[in-house]
């Protein structure tokens, strides 16, 4: 299972992953999926769960750094992080139930509008 020629390239895109969602305060995912279909060869719905689960701690080390640098406020911290648990919840059911395609196609578009959106 583990192997050092497969560790290696595992560890370095772990590193970038989390510095991508480190210094942009999220995104770290988005880099995760298509890493993880590269690199482990996962299907699309495995690659969206295990990223989940590997961009949790990485959510975690961040948030921990911005709320020691002050950058949290609670009246927005908590309403968004109650709307985020349920639609996490909403969305793990929904990938249960939705061919791999529709699961690529929507989160092509989601890239896609985000990257629109930084440009506008």
């Amino acid at each position: 299972m583990f192997s050092k020629r497969k560790t290696a390239p595992r560890v370095v895109s772990g590193a970038l992953i989390g510095a991508v969602n480190g210094l942009f305060g999220g995104g770290g995912g988005m880099v995760a999926v298509p890493v993880l279909k590269r690199l482990s060869g996962y299907g699309e719905k495995r690659a969206h769960a295990t990223a989940i689960m590997v961009m949790a701690p990485v959510c975690a080390a961040s948030a921990i750094t911005y709320m020691l640098g002050g950058y949290l406020r609670a009246d927005i911290l908590i309403p968004a992080t109650l709307g985020s648990v349920a639609g996490g919840f909403a969305g793990a059911r929904l990938l249960n139930s939705l061919p791999d395609f529709a699961v690529k196609a929507i989160f092509v578009a989601i890239m896609f509008a985000a990257g629109l959106r930084m440009l506008f």
